[in-house]
């Protein structure tokens, strides 16, 4: 069977969702079974760009980081991203221990939703602006050449070539958000905002760093050690970045912390399944407006996260479809591209 095929990439992610589903309709009967679905498909929507950034970085990455990006990467998803980071996060706002926390979650799971709700804005700021630091990165960048959408990303290419103007950007971004949010919020945006900046940029850079010294004199195809590992905790963080604002979305649906992280981690698994997918068939050099489509969802996403701080909220279907609707685009437009670049070459010949 091809390394690509479907049923050799999924057939793990099927197989957990199996068995947690039988276990949920066991111990809650048909009513938690149905809820644990949503929320499978609620995580896939809400992260399905992410796959397709995923799968970029991955490409540069050796087999062995690859590799750890599915077994650690995994365990970090499910458990530190949807179950523990949260509690640190409602920890941090509400000042109660972590056992507390957690066993407010098991056994008070409806004033654990009410304070995590309560912490939203340390985590819209963060997520928000880690977000959208890495879509404007993509974008303000004047080595690119290829555009999807060209009036708009050929003149953000030439912006890309003043110096650090995507930082000058987040700070003015920053600024603006300090200076129009209500006072009670202004240091905790700030410092959460500037967090996600930092922890994007700095990664990032280390990344590049570390990459260029170790294959400084060499041809190296792929990324290991100090270099693999940033673009690993790069991965981690951008995964925590989509995933913080399903965790809070999913109190909507249910306040069982149990069902949501066992919804939303199998949701977890089907994105890595897909970001290996993705990774394996060459979908990014299949499709030629793929990646823009994802980064521009990115940058929406960011976007949305930001203006829920001044309490501007969108539908839960509408915020989860934004992803599929910019990639489906970008997925079309690219085939009718590639048509387009095969009857021009049929009438050269």
């Amino acid at each position: 069977m091809h390394a690509a095929h479907p049923l050799r990439i999924f057939w793990f992610s099927g197989l957990v969702t199996f068995l947690i589903a039988i276990a949920v309709a066991w111990f809650g009967g048909i009513g938690a079974l149905w809820l644990f679905i949503v929320l499978a498909i609620l995580e896939v929507t809400f992260s399905f760009d992410n796959a397709v950034i995923n799968s970029r970085i991955l490409a540069r990455m050796s087999d062995l980081w690859v590799k750890l990006f599915l077994t650690v990467g995994i365990f970090i998803a499910v458990f530190v991203v949807r179950f523990a980071l949260p509690i640190l996060v409602v920890q941090f706002a509400t000042g109660l221990s972590f056992g507390d926390v957690v066993n407010l979650a098991l056994n008070d799971p409806e004033r654990y939703g009410d304070e995590l709700h309560h912490a939203a804005p340390i985590i819209e700021a963060f997520g928000g602006t880690f977000l959208l630091m890495l879509g404007v990165s993509y974008f303000l960048d004047h080595d690119k050449v290829v555009h999807w959408l060209s009036p708009i990303e050929r003149q953000l290419a030439r912006a890309g070539k003043i110096r650090f103007i995507k930082l000058l950007f987040m700070v003015a971004v920053m600024a603006f958000i300090y200076f129009t949010i209500e006072p009670g919020l202004k240091e905790t945006v700030l410092l959460s905002g500037s967090l996600g900046i930092i922890l994007q940029f700095g990664l990032h850079s280390l990344s590049v760093f570390f990459e260029r010294s170790m294959n400084k004199g060499k041809v190296v195809a792929k990324q290991v050690g100090w270099a693999a590992f940033a673009s690993f905790l790069y991965l981690e963080v951008l995964d925590a970045s989509f995933s913080f604002d399903g965790v809070i979305g999913a109190f909507a649906i249910t306040t069982s912390v149990l069902l949501i992280v066992a919804g939303l981690g199998v949701g977890a698994f089907w994105v890595r399944s897909l970001t290996i997918y993705l990774l394996r068939a060459g979908t990014l050099a299949k499709y030629r407006y793929l990646e823009h489509g994802a980064h521009w969802a990115i940058l929406a996403l960011g976007l949305v996260m930001l203006a829920k701080l001044y309490h501007l909220e969108l539908p839960e279907v509408v915020t989860g479809s934004l992803g599929l609707i910019f990639i489906s685009t970008a997925v079309v437009t690219s085939i009718l591209e590639k048509r387009r670049q095969i009857d021009d070459e049929a009438l050269i010949k």
